[in-house]
């Protein structure tokens, strides 16, 4: 009896051992996929894919978009696609800054289906968020909030993406903060934008994101 109850005991302890080692693993993996990724390696445009003729290239460990000749709308889009996620990026508006992050979007060609978290110039709503093609101005940033924005200086976006609800952060200040039904049904890919018309020259680096 005593050697039955002790093969008992061994048996209940082995199980135990089982299942923690199994939970630890599991625990150990879903860490790792919530941990910061780079989406640009300070090299080259590996992972991503240039829609329209307008120019991007790396110089000096950063990322540049700049207007080309012909003056038109420019897309740099990841090759992956995300749902819910934190984005941290640094950007430089060397000249005109009309420019901007979009998240959960497609492509075909330079017409892009989505939403846009706005960097542009000083008074024109930097860290709003705008649908392209589709309803326009979504949220707008209080006018309090325009000197946010450092022009000709690094600045640092955050965007937070889960659900429904879009976060938005410049320089540490809370941007927008609000839940759109149509955003959260979405899928798609991130991309940079070079705004038409000419002029325009923006530095990117430090582009992490974290899957949530």
């Amino acid at each position: 009896m005593k050697k039955l109850f002790s093969f008992i005991q061994l048996a209940v302890i082995f199980t135990g051992f089982l299942w923690l080692t199994s939970f630890t693993e599991f625990s150990t993996n879903n860490n790792s996929e919530n941990e910061w990724v780079s989406l640009f390696n300070g090299k080259d445009l590996d992972g991503w894919k240039i829609h329209g003729t307008e120019l991007w290239f790396v110089n000096d460990g950063n990322l540049v978009c700049e207007s080309g000749p012909d003056k038109e709308y420019g897309y740099l889009a990841t090759d992956k696609k995300f749902k819910d996620f934190e984005l941290k990026l640094e950007f430089l508006q060397d000249a005109n800054g009309n420019s901007g992050v979009f998240f959960r979007s497609s492509l075909d060609g330079t017409k892009i289906a989505g939403w846009q978290v706005e960097v542009a110039p000083p008074g024109h709503d930097t860290g709003g968020i705008y649908e392209s093609y589709g309803r326009g101005w979504l949220v707008k940033i209080p006018d309090e909030k325009e000197d946010i924005l450092k022009m000709g200086e690094w600045n640092k976006l955050k965007i937070r993406v889960v659900g429904e609800n879009v976060q938005t952060w410049l320089n540490g200040e809370k941007m927008v903060d609000f839940n759109d039904e149509k955003i959260g049904e979405a899928i798609g890919v991130i991309a940079l934008q070079i705004h038409s018309g000419g002029g325009i020259k923006v530095s990117w680096r430090n582009i992490l994101i974290k899957e949530l």
